[in-house]
């Protein structure tokens, strides 16, 4: 008998903590982003965040930072923000809290951030800083730069894999990647790639990693086990944006000289079809279950919708003037588009393509990301749950972990033949991806560095 209650008591324990872990689930499931929406300003106007509840579509607050807050990404856990501010000579990293919404931490880091990545494990970012050819590590524990790495010139867009070992940093200027070992903080290898590498992705299983090389219109594909470049796939004119489908099956890049999407089948390294899109296209977003492709077309203000099963357009949506930053909810609902100089958001509903609101914003939104999607209280309780259900039943710890967010990188400007080639610039006259963005006055294109080809034509 006493075997008989022992045996029943365990199964009673067992079924309890099963009911809180599925409670724990569906909290999760059910839980919604925020939008955090980064907003430049111009002369008289220091950069702000504005926060969106995704479920309302509405400003629930704005966050001032000062500066000029371009590339943005969000922690795994979509606690924490990171923002690079491009501002002249500013070496700061705004470090924003998603449950208080206010500005955490600012991080100097070893000159002119521009570009930012986030470990697997949200316990390292990566900024990348142009001024210094550098790359700071700072930990998300201490919000402290814990290393400082010397890289190629011009250090650009940075990557991490998903296992989390390796970081992959593109180098404009001297068509290089260097690839940094992320447990010890060292320089693996450089790798020399095609001309004016812009742009970097990893395939969701980590073999494989893909650079976009923007003078030289084609991608570098290079093996994450020999650290060599294995293949060079050519594609349309001036590539810039690109995204991976969640199966790594297919990479589709946006080629913004011929407004058109190359689509890469990542098994035999060719371009399998090129898909006709919308003037000047720049960023590009995959929904989550790998159904559609979302281009953002800055020279007529559309957002491009292609079929991922057949590679053709379905749908054209119009949105505001100069789109520039998309993000897709994880749940895959709703797609978000920042108008540049319209100062607000398109609101797209992804079962019917259309555009079901659109949310006033201030200052030159220029870049978005998700993050505060699971509400801390309830992760908090469900850790101690969890915790309390394996002392009792001596079952196995699970940990369940966050949906990671991938930040939608920035990139915008107007005129990428106006960048020399030869790597001179004057003071801060030189802009990330080009030397001037409309509608951000004189001091906002100097300043903005991470500004980008993407939004050079009108």
């Amino acid at each position: 008998m006493s075997n008989k209650t022992h045996r029943g008591n365990t199964l009673i324990r067992v079924l309890g903590m099963m009911s809180i872990v599925i409670l724990i689930l569906v909290d999760i499931v059910g839980a919604r982003p925020f939008a955090y929406v980064m907003s430049t300003g111009n002369y008289s106007n220091s950069g702000i965040v504005s926060v969106i509840d995704t479920e309302t579509n509405s400003v629930t607050t704005t966050i001032a930072l000062g500066g000029y807050p371009c590339e943005v990404v969000a922690t795994p856990d979509g606690t924490k923000l990171y923002v690079v501010d491009s501002g002249l000579l500013s070496t700061n990293v705004f470090v924003i809290d998603t449950a208080t919404n206010k500005l955490d931490a600012t991080v100097n880091v070893d000159g002119y951030p521009v570009g930012v990545g986030v470990h697997p494990a949200g316990t390292k970012v990566y900024v990348t800083n142009r001024g210094s050819n550098t790359v700071s590590v700072i930990g998300t524990a201490t919000n402290s730069v814990v290393a400082t790495l010397n890289v190629e010139v011009d250090p650009w867009a940075v990557v991490v894999t998903p296992d989390g070992t390796k970081t992959y940093v593109v180098n404009r200027r001297s068509n290089t990647t260097s690839v940094i070992d992320t447990a010890t903080h060292n320089i693996i290898t450089t790798v020399n790639v095609g001309n004016f590498p812009i742009e970097v992705t990893v395939t969701p299983d980590g073999t494989k990693v893909y650079v976009i090389n923007t003078r030289s219109n084609n991608v570098s594909v290079i093996d994450a086990a020999t650290n060599n470049v294995t293949n060079s796939i050519s594609v349309g004119s001036s590539p810039f944006g690109v995204a991976v489908t969640p199966d790594g099956t297919k990479i589709y890049v946006a080629n913004q000289e011929d407004n058109s999407v190359s689509v890469i089948d990542t098994f035999k390294y060719t371009v399998t079809t090129t898909i006709s899109v919308g003037v000047h296209p720049s960023e590009v977003v995959i929904s989550p279950d790998g159904t559609k492709v979302y281009v953002v077309n800055w020279g007529d203000d559309s957002v491009s919708v292609i079929n991922t099963a057949t590679n053709n357009v379905i749908n054209t949506i119009p949105v505001g003037i100069h789109p520039t930053g998309i993000a897709v909810t994880p749940d895959g609902t709703k797609v978000f588009v920042v108008n540049y100089d319209s100062n607000n958001v398109s609101v797209i509903d992804t079962a019917t393509n259309n555009v079901i609101a659109t949310i006033k914003v201030e200052n030159n939104p220029v870049e978005i990301a998700l993050g505060h999607f699971i509400d801390s209280n309830i992760t908090d309780q469900s850790t101690r749950a969890t915790s309390n259900a394996t002392e009792d039943t001596g079952a196995e710890e699970t940990n369940f972990s966050s949906e990671e967010i991938n930040a939608i990188e920035l990139n915008m400007s107007k005129n990428n033949n106006s960048e020399s080639d030869n790597g001179s610039s004057s003071g801060g006259n030189e802009s990330s991806k080009n030397n001037s963005t409309p509608g951000f006055g004189l001091l906002g294109s100097l300043t903005c560095l991470y500004g980008g080809w993407k939004l050079r034509k009108k």
